[in-house]
């Protein structure tokens, strides 16, 4: 069946996935702290999760439920292959490979001006080979989820309702709501988790392809942690330890990069770069 022909319109798909997300996705989640042996009485408390093998298992537990979720809603209500969220990895090698290498200079660069306006203290390296897989296996797992559910699904239906931008712009709210109960979040981290869905939706409204978004999401998180900041909010294993001097919009506090101005100014760049790419890339092929 053809999106013309569809007779549910993109923006009431995103209705209907309301519901079965908060009860199925929210049940999985539920088993996966269960089955992790995480503390499910101080689930309130953002500490609960003690170890990375524990996030990593409900993290599993929410891609599979998300993935499954997602798949049957492409089948039943969009009459659509799962594939088609944007999922074709023909010629996206080079996506790939911007992606990771993007989020990886952002966060050493970044890193490196906090550095240097004496904001960060070096505490101490932290090796540890095991905890280093686990988050990148973790990360990837963050990547997917975010990307197939907001860009891949809530982005394009809606912009089967909506002009494109603007779509682009409710899916970027949405995906800074989902995101409102982390901790140590105020509106400056909320403007810069806007900005996130805005930087990882931008090219798939031009590509309506996922690679790219995924790889970034994943770079970004990963390397952030890595290098010694926290992640939306909250602390993951760092590669890197140090003490903030003093906390506020440089360094991003207790929020990690992404509460931080340089965060914002890195995004709205990366965004009208990538505007401004395809734009003239669509001009020269109606030339």
């Amino acid at each position: 069946m053809s999106q013309e022909n569809n007779s549910i319109k993109g923006w009431q798909r995103i209705l209907i996935l309301i519901p079965p997300y908060f009860l199925f996705v929210g049940g999985f989640q539920l088993v996966g702290y269960f089955v992790s042996g995480a503390d499910i009485e101080n689930i309130e408390n953002t500490s609960f999760l003690l170890t990375s093998e524990q996030r990593l298992i409900t993290l599993f537990f929410n891609l599979v439920s998300t993935l499954c979720l997602v798949w049957f809603l492409m089948k039943v209500i969009d009459d659509e292959p799962f594939i088609q969220l944007g999922l074709h990895l023909k010629n996206r090698l080079n996506n790939i490979i911007l992606g990771l290498l993007l989020g990886f200079l952002i966060m050493l660069l970044g890193g490196l001006i906090i550095y240097y306006f004496d904001d960060l203290q070096f505490y101490k390296l932290n090796y540890d080979v095991n905890e280093i897989i686990l988050s990148i296996v973790l990360f990837t797992i963050v990547a997917i989820v975010e990307e197939v559910l907001f860009r891949g699904y809530i982005l394009r239906n809606l912009m089967y309702s909506f002009n494109k931008y603007f779509a682009l712009f409710l899916s970027s709210v949405l995906f800074s709501l989902m995101h409102g109960a982390n901790p140590n979040m105020d509106w400056f981290s909320f403007l810069n988790l806007f900005l996130a869905g805005i930087l990882l939706g931008v090219s798939y409204i031009y590509t309506k392809n996922l690679w790219f978004p995924i790889a970034l999401h994943f770079s970004w998180n990963f390397f952030q942690t890595l290098f010694g900041f926290n992640v939306s909010g909250q602390d993951f294993y760092s590669l890197i330890e140090f003490r903030i001097s003093e906390k506020n919009i440089l360094n991003g506090g207790n929020f990690g990069f992404e509460g931080s101005i340089l965060s914002i100014i890195v995004q709205v760049i990366l965004i009208l770069t990538v505007i401004i790419y395809y734009q003239n890339k669509k001009i020269k092929v109606q030339t």
